[in-house]
């Protein structure tokens, strides 16, 4: 029989085992990984989805080593397209609040507050499209750069 000294110390192992799998998932960024991959596959619902991962994962490791960007579920025109609908009446701007929504629904993480246009509430096509191009490029940075 288990005394208490002894289950704390398991108690204790346990809880620092579970840290250390928690900080190696978030150092190489796995669940990030692993959202990109999900969300491409409902993207692209591909005919062969494992062939499909696969493919992904080597286009990630080739970027990471040639230094440009990985894949991205979200193009120009898929961008321009959101703005369009953001901005039905072509008036070539759209509000801060407009612009962080749009962002945040495209899963971009740490939006710039201040971007170019903040201050007259005015956030042209050119800067949110600037601003999503870098946070999606953020989040599709699912490799730690060694």
């Amino acid at each position: 029989m288990a005394t208490s000294s002894n289950k704390s110390e398991l108690e204790k192992m346990a809880t620092q085992r579970e840290k250390d799998a928690a900080d190696y998932l978030e150092k190489h960024k796995i669940f990030e990984l692993m959202e990109n991959l999900t969300s491409m596959l409902f993207f692209y619902r591909p005919e062969n989805p494992r062939e499909f991962l696969v493919e992904q994962l080597e286009q990630l490791k080739m970027s990471q080593q040639n230094g440009v960007k990985g894949p991205n579920l979200f193009n120009n025109s898929n961008l321009d397209a959101v703005f369009g609908i953001l901005d039905p009446a072509n008036q070539k701007y759209i509000t801060f609040a407009q612009y962080k929504q749009a962002l945040t629904t495209l899963g971009i993480k740490n939006i710039n507050e201040c971007p170019e246009g903040v201050n007259e509430d005015k956030i042209s096509h050119e800067t949110f499209k600037t601003e999503a191009i870098q946070g999606l490029q953020r989040c599709s940075a699912t490799y730690e750069q060694l």
